[in-house]
C-alpha cells in the first residue's frame, strides 16, 4: 500500500469527487493504525515504549484507491481541509422527498370528521 502525503491525497480526493459528480460514488474509510506489525508492537510493549497511533485514511471510487496516514500533529489541519472538500462536493446528493406533517395531519382530521358525520346521518 502506497501512502501519499496529505496535500496530494486531498488533491486526488477532490478529483475523485469531481469525476463521480454525474454518476458514481466515493468511499472514504478512516481507521486507527500504528503502521507497525504485531511483532514490532509486542517488542515495543515489552520494552515499555508507548505506541504512537495514527489515522489511516483510504478513499476509493471503485477503480482507483488512494491512502494517507495522519498523525496527531497534522490532524486539525487535515480535518479542516477534508471538511471543506466534503462541503464543496455535497451538491451532488439528492434531496429526500418529505411529506409535510401539518398538511397530512389536517387531511387526516378532515377525513375523520367527515366519516363521523356520515355515520350520524
Amino acid at each position: 500500500m502506497v501512502l501519499l502525503q496529505l496535500d496530494p491525497f486531498l488533491n486526488e480526493l477532490t478529483s475523485m469527487f469531481e469525476k463521480s459528480k454525474e454518476k458514481g460514488s466515493v468511499w472514504v474509510t478512516l481507521k486507527r493504525s500504528s503502521l507497525k506489525s504485531k511483532v514490532q508492537k509486542r517488542k515495543l510493549s515489552s520494552v515499555g515504549e508507548s505506541i504512537e497511533y495514527r489515522c489511516l485514511i483510504r478513499a476509493t471510487d471503485g477503480k482507483k484507491t488512494v491512502s494517507t496516514s495522519v498523525g496527531a500533529k497534522d490532524h486539525q489541519r487535515f480535518q479542516a481541509s477534508y471538511a471543506t472538500i466534503l462541503k464543496a462536493h455535497m451538491t451532488a446528493l439528492k434531496k429526500r422527498e418529505r411529506k409535510d406533517r401539518k398538511k397530512s395531519t389536517e387531511a387526516e382530521k378532515k377525513e375523520s370528521t367527515s366519516t363521523t358525520k356520515s355515520k350520524k346521518l
